[in-house]
């Protein structure tokens, strides 16, 4: 249940970012409607996420193990149903996506694969665990460029996830053809994620 309400005052920006998320997910994000209550916080967010969409340097599909990663760790249900939801559509394997919560036991990764899994654990730990080793060896598979945004991505992927599951959201509905097991115990089936990737 939010913590908070999920009707927004009906100003210029809640209504227009309310019918550009209508347009592009079906319905308005729950994230969206929560910090809509604040105006400079939903127009920083934004803006942030629009920025967000336009980096190039990491691949994608390492990208979205490295968000759904962070977001198993934090038991952000939201967080984890909408970004199936939104890697599915853009042809991650689900196999990979749907074994994050266990991916030292799945046969489904690469070597590089596994580092950004490990990584994403690492630097969303409190405080954060990850070693020089690690790093290097990302350096080495990804470059210093896709290493940075993948970095900025788990960073950001924390900002999304806890904040969400601390006003309370949870799944949405945007993702009914998978269950994905959070860390805890804590599970999701079919339901939603991040604000806007």
């Amino acid at each position: 249940m939010a913590r908070i309400s999920l009707d927004p005052p009906r100003t210029l920006l809640n209504r227009t970012l309310a019918a550009l998320s209508r347009r592009r997910y079906g319905a308005v994000l729950e994230p969206l409607a929560a910090v809509g209550h604040n105006p400079r916080v939903a127009t920083t967010y934004c803006v942030l996420e629009a920025g967000v969409a336009r980096w190039r340097a990491l691949d994608p599909a390492l990208a979205a193990l490295a968000v759904m990663a962070t977001a198993v760790r934090i038991g952000c249900s939201w967080c984890v149903d909408f970004g199936y939801w939104e890697s599915e559509h853009d042809d991650v394997d689900p196999r990979k996506l749907h074994d994050v919560p266990a991916w030292r036991e799945s046969e489904a990764y690469t070597t590089a694969e596994r580092r950004v899994l490990e990584y994403a654990e690492a630097a969303t730990a409190t405080p954060p665990t990850v070693t020089d080793e690690l790093a290097a060896a990302l350096v080495d598979d990804l470059g210093e460029p896709a290493f940075v945004e993948l970095t900025a991505l788990v960073a950001l992927e924390n900002l999304r996830s806890r904040i969400n599951a601390a006003l309370g959201l949870s799944s949405q509905g945007f993702s009914d053809r998978c269950e994905i097991p959070l860390a805890g115990g804590l599970r999701t089936a079919g339901t939603a994620g991040r604000l806007a990737g």
